[in-house]
């Protein structure tokens, strides 16, 4: 694995990590229906975060094959 992709990894884990205790730590009374909807959007968030940096690796990798 490269040192790259490590580290994105553990930050992508990190994220997930605060995310959880930002969620958890309620900041005044919210429905479990806007909990879940924040929730949600935070996961796909983090999703489309770890795309992207997937995708660049990829390119990187393909630019070193050439």
């Amino acid at each position: 694995m490269s040192r790259q992709l490590l580290g994105s990894l553990i930050a992508a884990v990190l994220i997930v990590i605060i995310a959880i205790a930002v969620v958890t730590a309620s900041f005044g009374p919210t429905s479990a229906a806007e909990q879940e909807v924040r929730e949600e959007r935070l996961e796909e968030r983090l999703d489309a975060e770890e795309e992207r940096r997937e995708a660049a690796e990829e390119r990187r990798e393909e630019r070193r094959e050439r």
